[in-house]
């Protein structure tokens, strides 16, 4: 199943934030799939990208904006899988409980880094190095 989660994502590809008071139409409706329903796309929106992935492949997500919320569904893996769920932990000074989620996409050349696919990697929808050394969980479907 996590496959499907991958091939989902991927004809997302090239979504981004629009600048200014204007929201991203995609974003929004990735928005409706947490209870925020949020209507900006200048609010965190990696767990609603999630969220749609999880639910357009037929799965129950989080239905959180959360990206720790991730941390609670499925089950923990001890290594990923392709197209599992990688929270990573994103805190800072600001927000200590700060995260971010995203698809695992492979390996990278660095054994530092993988490649992540998820929604608000700079801006948008897209593929980019995650390190490891952030990882809080590797997630996949409990159920057969």
């Amino acid at each position: 199943m996590s496959q499907l989660y991958l091939d989902i994502a991927k004809r997302e590809l090239g979504v981004h934030e629009t600048s200014g008071s204007i929201a991203t139409a995609r974003i929004i409706d990735y928005d409706q799939f947490t209870s925020l329903k949020a209507t900006s796309d200048e609010v965190a929106w990696c767990s609603a990208f999630a969220n749609f992935v999880v639910n357009n492949a037929g799965d129950k997500g989080t239905n959180s904006a959360a990206a720790r919320s991730w941390l609670d569904w499925g089950k923990a893996l001890p290594n990923p899988t392709p197209g599992c769920i990688v929270v990573l932990d994103r805190k800072d000074a600001n927000n200590p409980n700060a995260a971010h989620v995203t698809f695992f996409a492979g390996e990278t050349d660095d054994p530092a880094y993988f490649w992540g696919l998820g929604g608000n990697q700079h801006d948008s929808v897209c593929i980019s190095k995650q390190p490891y050394a952030k990882v809080l969980g590797f997630r996949d479907r409990a159920w057969a």
